[in-house]
């Protein structure tokens, strides 16, 4: 969190709380929401200005209930989760490919991964998970495995309720166990809130 923001906090401690108003997308973007928008369930205006998001990801954090938000000075503004607190996206490396939040941060050893019913990956890294942008998927379809190599017919039926064989990811040499997820079982398993209301 920014010093300037630890200030602020300290200085007007009482701030109301601020809902409704901020959305992290299925895709990792960030858009505002005003009333209109918000009235009519509308996705928002995505933010797009670099110093505007870099402020953002720096002040990106959660509660202890599991709602995110951003601490914009000494007002904390709850964010709803079209999907996941963090979108995981592909980057091209020397060694083949990396894995990155949407904050920019390197997504580094991978704990446990998830495949859901419409075949969206979900990934977790330690404290964090997220779910892989939609885009990005082709390129890590070719990891996924079901008794040890690439079938895609294989996975259908993996996904579809196949126990006989057993899914995984292959990512830089490591095999991460698949397990299934359903989209509506996101918010229990990852233990966060989709949208945040005041009390």
């Amino acid at each position: 969190m920014d010093e300037i923001v630890r200030q602020a906090m300290a200085k007007w401690p009482n701030v109301p709380h601020c809902f409704g108003w901020l959305r992290l997308d299925a895709r990792g973007g960030w858009r505002m929401r005003d009333e209109r928008t918000q009235h009519l369930d509308l996705p928002g205006e995505r933010i797009s200005h670099p110093a505007l998001l870099a402020f953002i990801e720096r002040n990106y954090a959660h509660d202890e209930q599991g709602r995110w938000y951003f601490q914009n000075g000494p007002q904390r503004v709850y964010v709803d989760l079209e999907l996941t607190p963090y979108i995981v996206r592909t980057q091209p490396a020397e060694d083949g490919m990396t894995l990155r939040f949407h904050t920019g941060e390197d997504v580094g050893a991978i704990d446990a991964a998830w495949l859901d019913e419409s075949g969206r990956l979900y990934l977790q890294a330690g404290p964090r998970t997220g779910a892989v942008d939609d885009r990005d998927m082709a390129q890590l379809l070719p990891l996924l495995q079901v008794g040890g190599r690439h079938d895609e017919d294989a996975l259908l039926r993996w996904m579809e309720g196949d126990d006989d064989a057993e899914a995984s990811l292959m990512f830089r040499q490591h095999a991460i166990r698949l397990q299934r997820i359903r989209t509506d079982q996101l918010a229990r398993q990852f233990g966060f809130v989709a949208t945040p209301r005041g009390e």
